[in-house]
């Protein structure tokens, strides 16, 4: 258990009480602190690669966890968001069912003793569902705390949506690269 897999796992860690305060619409300023908490967590995930990378501490565990501490955070934030109107329900089952068919491809190969590492279209989608999710906290925490009806929820949608753009594209990416894993 080296440094960056103990940053992944406070990432995991954030994600209930990011969760709670998602939720806690009765409280002026919970878009705030699950802003706060987001972009806490958002850092850690470029902060235990970086540090990984930089002293050559990449581990099996890291490999496996870093992806799914990701998951877990990007895709507990945005069915959170569906009750709040900024998060169509169509959006999140787009991207569990690409985690799903990505997972799965990762299975295949991995009984083939093939590894299939995140790729670079992998990056970037959670990257713009990184962007998407603080993008929407931060209008939030505007529309709470300054109390302007700033009519989010077209915005969110937008954005939201626009995460499926590299979402779906990152799927078939990885189909097209290991279609020689499925096909055996």
């Amino acid at each position: 258990m080296n440094t960056p897999n103990k940053i992944t796992c406070f990432r995991i860690i954030l994600v209930p009480f990011l969760v709670f305060f998602l939720l806690k619409n009765d409280w002026k300023y919970s878009p705030l602190i699950a802003l706060s908490i987001f972009i806490l967590a958002s850092v850690s995930d470029f902060l235990d690669g970086y540090i990984a990378r930089k002293n050559d501490l990449i581990t099996n565990l890291g490999i496996f966890l870093d992806p799914i501490a990701d998951k877990i955070l990007v895709i507990s934030t945005m069915v959170c968001l569906i009750p709040l109107g900024e998060c169509h329900p169509a959006v999140v089952i787009i991207v569990i069912a690409r985690e799903f068919i990505i997972s799965s491809l990762r299975s295949l190969a991995a009984s083939s003793s093939v590894v299939i590492a995140a790729g670079k279209s992998g990056k970037i989608k959670t990257a713009f569902q990184m962007i998407a999710i603080i993008t929407i906290l931060l209008l939030q925490c505007i529309d709470r705390i300054t109390e302007i009806n700033l009519h989010i929820n077209i915005i969110s949608n937008i954005l939201m949506w626009l995460t499926v753009i590299p979402t779906v594209i990152s799927c078939i990416e990885y189909i097209v690269k290991y279609h020689d894993v499925i096909k055996d």
